[in-house]
C-alpha cells in the first residue's frame, strides 16, 4: 500500500497531479480541496495517498491531510459511491465542514455537489451519520471533532462516555430519561445507574 508520496510536482491539472520521485512520475487523482494546497510545478509536495487496485488499473488518490483521506475511505464504503464521486464530495469543502454536514443530516449540502442526487446524499447521511457522530470507523484515530449542535441527548451521551461508560451503557441509561439539558439527563442517568 502506498500511504504517503513525497516528491516534486511535475504536472498540476484540475483533477490530478503528477508527482515525480525517484525517477518515476506518479499520477495522483485529487479533489479540488487538495489541489488548493498543491504548489506549482517544480515545487516539493507531500500527499497522503490511497491505492485502489483493479483488474485493469492501479489508481492512486492523494489528499492534503489524513483527515481528508479518512473521509474518502468512509465515503467509498457507502453503497453506490465510488472513488470519483467521493472526490467530488471532498471537493465541496474542508473535511470538517463536510463531516459536520453529515452529522447534522444536511443532505442539501451534499446535493450541491455535481453528480450527487437526493438518494445518494440521503444514503451518505444514513450510512455515515453514526460513524461520524461517534468518531468510529476510520476516523477513530483522527483528531476530528464533530459539532453535535444543541441536541442535549447527544451531549449527555458523550458526557457519559467521557465518564467511562460504554456507548451502549450510556444509551441505555439515557433511554426514557427526563430533562431538557445535558446536565439534567446525566444526573438522572447517574442516579438510575446506581440502582
Amino acid at each position: 500500500m502506498i500511504a504517503l508520496l513525497s516528491g516534486e510536482v511535475a504536472v498540476r491539472r484540475a483533477d490530478h497531479v503528477v508527482v515525480a520521485t525517484g525517477g518515476v512520475g506518479y499520477r495522483v487523482a485529487v479533489s479540488a480541496e487538495t489541489l488548493r494546497s498543491v504548489p506549482a510545478a517544480g515545487r516539493p509536495v507531500t500527499l497522503h495517498t490511497h491505492l485502489i487496485v483493479r483488474d485493469d488499473a492501479l489508481l492512486l488518490y492523494g489528499f492534503a491531510t489524513e483527515e481528508e483521506r479518512d473521509l474518502f475511505l468512509l465515503l467509498i464504503g457507502v453503497q453506490s459511491v465510488g472513488p470519483k464521486m467521493a472526490l467530488a464530495v471532498l471537493s465541496g469543502g474542508p473535511p470538517r465542514e463536510l463531516l459536520t454536514a453529515v452529522a447534522a443530516g444536511d443532505t442539501a449540502r451534499l446535493q450541491a455537489v455535481p453528480g450527487i442526487g437526493k438518494r445518494t446524499a440521503e444514503r451518505v447521511v444514513v450510512e455515515l451519520r453514526e460513524k461520524v457522530g461517534d468518531g468510529a470507523g476510520s476516523l477513530e484515530e483522527s483528531p476530528i471533532v464533530i459539532s453535535r449542535g444543541d441536541d442535549p441527548r447527544l451531549l449527555a451521551r458523550d458526557g457519559l462516555v467521557g465518564l467511562g461508560f460504554s456507548l451502549q451503557e450510556a444509551e441505555s441509561l439515557l433511554d426514557g430519561a427526563p430533562g431538557d439539558t445535558p446536565e439534567d439527563l446525566i444526573a438522572y442517568a447517574l442516579r438510575e445507574g446506581r440502582r
